[in-house]
């Protein structure tokens, strides 16, 4: 499989090769200009930022995976560019969720970071049991950030100045959000306290002083005390003005965020005014991103919920697909990552590309996309080095159980393989979807003996059909040569050459005969591709269960 699109440095593409090659490089573009305009000769900022509430989902990697891509592009230029990965970690604790004991309600209020950790967790918080699991998936799938605890920035006070300019400026704010509001309010302050008693937010501010930072606040839980906010470390400022105080604080030239935050009066829109008219700042250049969603996953155990993260796609897909499934696509557009039988259409299409790259036969934004996919400024990810059909090791892993001695046969059969580390990791991958995505009554198992009744049954037309599949095995053992003999068998019996095309009745006696190899070999009426079935059982066993 080829590394990756002709570079010029690390890689990269040329500007004008790039010019209408991919929604990255577009970006790039964009970004670089316009980093040059705000800071001329500093690192550019790219952003990301995850909340550990909960499963770090499919849908949220693409807030980390657009940046990424995007900073990535800027690093194979050669320019300075680093990714920040805000954790959310000191965002309120919102709810318990299935599965979880309804004890931890109590805890409901407090920053995620002060949550313990669910039941039989070894993390020391909820959020790290969350990240920790995120951090594992970033690094197989090559994405080079620096994360940023929101935790350690508030209790640290690296934000105070921010906070007290925010909380000099509330009239100002609370102006900006009067736009896209009816109804005027009063007293509003842009910090929420955690209470010294409780640890949760349920708390108001009741006066604050600007000269001397007084801040006083009482709790729902009845504890109440005035602090210094210039000394205070305890609170955060709220959603719709700690984003953009963020944009400001770390000079954010790109930062991407979903749907839900481009409606009037959500943080994105609110945000891009709060950042000039208060902190001085530029609200980076953010593109909205869609939807993405999963095609068949089985149901995950209640410990992981029931929504697919990038853990369980990096358990049934390599690194460099998952990369791919987000860089083909401009941020604006949707898709779907597959859990069920469309996962082998899908590498299908992966491997019909890495031959159209490597024959030189890609499109520029094919070939651009499948460069991401592989390899980051920082070199090649991890491949399989002898990338058989992900459909083909899926039967065999399904035929053969997992039987490591079993799945090397059939593969040194196929192509020749000497040993499974050459068929690894795909093999793995193809392996794990067999286990935990294919259900149990859709598994396939060889029959032990031969289906003696169903033998006595046949016709004429169909032993001699048997018998000429078997007298064909040895001279077409392999999966080419199996495809051709199984379709061959009908047409010879109709007159017509192997290779003739077939009319409908032809096509109906294969469908037929098909049904009845699989009734012979696994007891239903469909299974896995028959070559693939052929040579998992072997040409002894296939012989004995169609009565040769």
């Amino acid at each position: 499989m080829a590394a990756g699109p002709p570079s010029r440095k690390n890689g990269a593409m040329s500007a004008a090769d790039s010019t209408e090659a991919d929604w990255v490089s577009r970006f790039a573009d964009e970004v670089i200009s316009e980093a040059e305009r705000r800071a001329p000769g500093k690192p550019i900022v790219c952003a990301s930022g995850l909340s550990p509430s909960g499963p770090i989902h499919l849908g949220n990697l693409r807030e980390v995976m657009t940046p990424h891509l995007v900073a990535d592009e800027i690093r194979r230029r050669g320019h300075a560019c680093v990714h920040l990965l805000s954790w959310d970690d000191y965002d309120r604790f919102r709810r318990v969720p299935a599965g979880v004991d309804p004890s931890w309600a109590e805890h409901i209020g407090k920053p995620l970071s002060s949550v313990p950790a669910p039941p039989g967790s070894p993390y020391g918080s909820w959020a790290e049991h969350f990240k920790a699991p995120m951090e594992a998936a970033l690094a197989e799938l090559g994405v080079e950030y620096r994360g940023i605890s929101q935790t350690e920035q508030y209790t640290s006070g690296a934000y105070r100045e921010q906070i007290l300019l925010a909380m000099r400026e509330r009239e100002r704010i609370d102006a900006v959000l009067a736009r896209y509001r009816s109804q005027q309010r009063e007293g509003y302050f842009p910090y929420k306290p955690y209470c010294e008693l409780c640890e949760r937010d349920l708390t108001t501010v009741t006066a604050y002083d600007d000269d001397s930072t007084e801040l006083a606040y009482t709790c729902e839980c009845g504890f109440g005390e005035t602090v210094r906010l210039a000394e205070h470390d305890r609170g955060k400022l709220v959603w719709k003005v700690d984003w953009p105080m963020r944009w400001a604080y770390e000079g954010v030239v790109f930062e991407p965020s979903g749907v839900d935050h481009h409606s009037p009066g959500s943080a994105w829109i609110v945000g891009g005014q709060i950042v000039g008219e208060v902190f001085g700042g530029e609200q980076p250049i953010g593109p909205m991103y869609a939807f993405v969603g999963i095609t068949g996953m089985a149901k995950m155990s209640s410990s992981k919920g029931d929504v697919p993260t990038p853990a369980d796609a990096l358990e049934i897909m390599e690194a460099p697909v998952l990369r791919w499934l987000y860089a083909r696509r401009k941020p604006s557009q949707s898709f779907k990552i597959a859990f069920d039988q469309e996962i082998q259409r899908l590498y299908d299409e992966w491997d019909a590309l890495g031959r159209k790259v490597a024959g030189g036969e890609a499109q520029p934004a094919e070939l651009a996309a499948h460069g991401r996919a592989v390899r980051t400024a920082a070199g090649p990810l991890p491949v399989t080095p002898r990338p058989v059909a992900y459909r083909t090791l899926a039967s065999i892993a399904d035929v053969t159980t997992g039987d490591s001695a079993q799945i090397l046969r059939i593969l040194g059969d196929v192509d020749a393989i000497g040993s499974l580390e050459e068929a690894r990791p795909r093999l793995d991958r193809a392996q794990r979807w067999i286990d935990t995505q294919v259900p149990a009554e859709q598994r396939t198992r060889v029959r032990e003996a031969p289906d003696a009744e169903l033998l006595d049954s046949l016709g004429e037309a169909e032993r001699e059909a048997l018998a000429m599949l078997v007298d064909g095995l040895d001279a077409h053992w392999s999966l080419d040569g199996l495809t051709t003999l199984v379709y061959g068998v009908p047409k010879r019996q109709a007159g017509l050459d192997p290779d003739a095309k077939p009319t409908p009745e032809v096509k109906a006696a294969q469908r037929a005969f098909f049904a009845l190899l699989y009734r012979l070999l696994v007891g239903r009426d469909t299974g896995p591709r028959l070559p693939t079935l052929l040579m998992a059982v072997g040409a002894d066993r296939v012989r004995k269960l169609v009565g040769a």
